[in-house]
């Protein structure tokens, strides 16, 4: 019988029982890792009666021990959790659970049950992450025990993670990037919490100097505000970089302010955790580094990346027990001959533009390599009678001397007839670029600023 989550949580407290499995840096509040089980426990004992065996629940909560107790407490009833960003409204989290035939979802003080019939899921089943919606509504991806197990244990093993470590979490507990780095850690192998009080600098410095994490996984927003900072990261070992490409430019100031480095880490929803550098150095050079212990990673036609892993979304073999999941990458990546790979952008993005077919991704890439400039994002106008190409900049340089710098680099029906200039490119809470916002303000009167 396939081990579930549940046995592996059960064996982590009995294992760390007295010891502090989670701190609120924003009130103080603590508790061991029997104190949460105990609150998991009447959780799912209060909830009895909603029939939610087998059943989905949706749930969204800000990190901290209240996460824990609905996640454990659903675990604890035989739901399928599902959770979601912090601050989803009360009415799209009945219209996402809705969607999913689910059963319940919380509302912030009690358990709402939905009308009609809910779905009612396989065994192995015990988790739905839900994609971020880029490209129209977000897809339930459902993960059974042995997929998310194998996940954390990858990860914790390729970053040299252990129980000895504190894990600072600002990022978001329900995203991809926090269940592989932050939860399953913490579930499977008893590596404590310190939920972060603000995601600023000073806020970050106090709760270092009081709680003594040892491992930060952030997001490149975050990166760039520290490296700009004087703040001290008190008893900080490794510092982890995801969710959306970090600047090279970034990993180096970083460096020369803190004297530690910055490792890239690249996952997917669909997939976890697949490469991650180790020693810092390829972060340095704009690479997210060599594939996870367990992981296989094969350069397919096209710069296409296929990833094989037990931690991997499976559809066809979701009942064969120890099948290894396979998933084409949504990126288009380039491979050195050391086996580090480089983001080259997103595949699916050729469009036409007086005749020719144009790669958006290769023209980020050629951006991205300028001097001066630490990140890029190309996009054309859509519903036009002629597209537009347009580009937005993380860079101090003018429109005018960008586009003096791209001649050697880009033909003249490559160069973006839209630049936009920012000190750095919208991040969502996620870490991923804003591209709505980057769209409406390429595109929207963007004839008068060509």
């Amino acid at each position: 019988m396939p081990e579930s989550l549940l046995n592996v949580w059960q064996k982590t407290v009995a294992r760390h029982g007295a010891r502090i499995a989670l701190t609120q840096a924003t009130d103080n509040a603590r508790c061991t890792f029997r104190e949460l089980d105990a609150r998991a426990r009447a959780w799912a004992e209060q909830h009895t009666g909603a029939r939610l065996r087998g059943r989905a629940v949706a749930f969204s909560t800000s990190n901290g021990i209240a996460w824990f107790e609905i996640l454990l407490g659903l675990w604890h009833a035989d739901a399928v959790a599902v959770p979601l960003d912090p601050g989803e409204p009360p009415e799209e989290l009945r219209s996402l659970t809705a969607a999913l035939r689910g059963a319940a979802w919380w509302d912030g003080a009690a358990l709402q049950t939905t009308a009609g019939k809910p779905r009612r899921f396989d065994a192995e089943d015990c988790l739905i992450k839900l994609t971020s919606g880029s490209t129209g509504a977000p897809q339930p991806l459902v993960f059974t025990a042995a997929q998310l197990l194998a996940d954390g244990r990858q990860v914790m093993r390729g970053m040299g993670i252990t129980a000895r470590d504190v894990n600072y979490a600002l990022i978001p507990c329900g995203h991809s990037y926090g269940l592989g780095n932050l939860v399953l850690p913490l579930v499977a192998a008893g590596v404590p919490l310190v939920c972060g009080s603000a995601p600023f600098p000073h806020a970050i410095a106090e709760d270092f100097a009081r709680w003594k994490p040892s491992v930060f996984p952030g997001v490149p927003a975050l990166w760039r505000a520290l490296a700009a900072s004087e703040v001290q990261l008190r008893g900080l070992r490794l510092a982890i970089s995801a969710g959306a490409p970090l600047s090279a430019e970034v990993a180096g100031e970083f460096f020369a302010r803190h004297g530690m480095h910055v490792h890239s880490f690249y996952g997917s929803s669909e997939t976890g955790g697949v490469s991650y550098d180790r020693n810092g150095r390829d972060t340095l050079a704009g690479r997210v580094g060599h594939a996870l212990p367990g992981v296989k990673l094969q350069v397919l036609a096209g710069q296409r990346l296929l990833v094989t892993s037990a931690a991997v979304l499976t559809r066809g073999n979701r009942r064969r027990r120890g099948a290894r999941g396979q998933w084409v990458m949504a990126d288009l990546v380039e491979r050195d001959a050391r086996g580090s790979l480089q983001l080259l952008g997103r595949r699916g993005t050729f469009v036409k533009i007086a005749g020719r077919r144009v790669n958006l991704a290769d023209i980020s890439v050629r951006l991205r390599a300028l001097p001066g400039v630490s990140d890029a994002w190309v996009a054309v106008s859509e519903g036009a009678e002629s597209v537009l190409l347009g580009a937005a900049l993380a860079t101090t340089l003018s429109p005018a001397e960008i586009r003096a710098a791209a001649r050697a680099h880009l033909p003249a029906w490559k160069m973006p007839k839209v630049l936009l200039t920012f000190p750095a490119l919208p991040l969502t809470p996620r870490g991923k670029l804003e591209t709505a916002a980057l769209r409406q303000g390429l595109f929207r009167g963007a004839s008068a600023r060509r």
